[in-house]
């Protein structure tokens, strides 16, 4: 491996273990001072009952991690990216709007503004409280400032933490999710590599999971540079079965919730197409069979989330270390996107 001591890492790999090292005590540090401002949105959801979701990338991610979560809860939840909203856009009258942005200065946040205006019923989440979008509205801002490596990991699980404060102001119990910020478990991943060393491609996917997937997939396309298409359970099935066989990976996200036994179906039909398969799993069910099962305990919802998230982030850097010198280093994208 080219990780075998700390004088040999990439900058870029030591710039993302520097970030994840501290993301657990940073979201604790982000849900305990998002309070007051989370108060103030689960207001605002409790009366309009409907939340659009903003975002761009892993901020897009986020959104999409947490929609069935406030769905739970009675809200009318829906994650566009911004640049579809931008573009073609959904009416925002009766809606609370959650724009999230890591550094609030993405092109696609600025234009917003520019366009849209502040629409009534506004907020912002973000790392950065200088950024325009924390000037512009009340906006929840993570503990720890920017985050300065290229791949999301601790923006992603400060964002997380964020929404829990809002979850819980709607009255969802966050204590479950907490314990599992605080005990910062490090599941073994080293099986899951090497079932995928040989793969071309990767899919990712998931049910209420599936915004992990979503977000996990982005971090090994920018971080190994290869292929990594997230694909929803259900639409997994309707067509891009396809493209499985032994050069394409695929890795499920599954939860303790109802549709964990679709993901464990879809476990054996990946595995039946011929592709290796990697199952990070929380739903406490037994392990399919055949497949590389990464237990992370038995958790649904948000602590599901924050189960799931490290484990598959130390997946991420082991299956792009085996393929990529400087790891962690972009060759086409920057971290902060300033072009549309």
């Amino acid at each position: 491996m080219r990780m075998s001591s700390q004088i040999n890492k990439p900058v870029g790999l030591i710039a993302i273990e520097k970030e994840m090292a501290r993301q657990n005590a940073d979201a604790i540090s982000s849900f305990e001072a998002a309070a007051p401002l989370a108060v103030t949105i689960a207001q605002s959801l409790r009366r309009t009952g409907r939340l659009l979701l903003l975002g761009m990338g892993g901020s897009h991610a986020v959104g999409r991690a947490v929609e069935p979560l406030y769905r739970s809860l009675g809200i009318d939840a829906v994650a566009l990216p911004l640049s579809e909203q931008l573009g073609q856009p959904l009416p925002l009258a009766g809606k609370t709007i959650l724009l999230t942005s890591q550094s609030g200065e993405s092109a696609e946040v600025l234009r917003w503004f520019s366009e849209a205006g502040v629409p009534s019923g506004t907020f912002g989440l973000t790392l950065e409280g200088g950024s325009t979008l924390a000037r512009t509205v009340p906006s929840l801002v993570g503990a720890g400032g920017t985050e300065q490596a290229f791949a999301a990991t601790r923006s992603l699980t400060v964002s997380f933490a964020l929404h829990l404060a809002v979850l819980s102001a709607l009255g969802e119990d966050p204590a479950e999710a907490l314990a599992i910020l605080h005990s910062e478990q490090r599941p073994d991943v080293r099986a899951a590599v090497a079932a995928l060393a040989n793969v071309s491609a990767v899919v990712t996917s998931g049910r209420v999971m599936h915004g992990v997937a979503e977000a996990i997939a982005l971090g090994l396309t920018e971080l190994s540079r290869v292929p990594c298409f997230p694909l929803e359970g259900g639409q997994l099935r309707h067509g891009p079965m396809e493209m499985l066989g032994p050069n394409v990976g695929v890795i499920l996200f599954r939860a303790r919730d109802a549709t964990s036994p679709l993901v464990a179906r879809m476990a054996l039909s990946a595995r039946e197409a011929g592709s290796p398969v990697v199952v990070f799993d929380a739903s406490g069910d037994v392990p399919v069979e055949d497949t590389v099962t990464i237990d992370v305990g038995r958790a649904s919802g948000m602590a599901a989330i924050f189960s799931l998230l490290p484990a598959a982030q130390h997946f991420m850097l082991g299956f792009a270390g085996a393929r990529v010198k400087e790891l962690g280093t972009p060759v086409r994208s920057s971290k902060i996107t300033r072009d549309e």
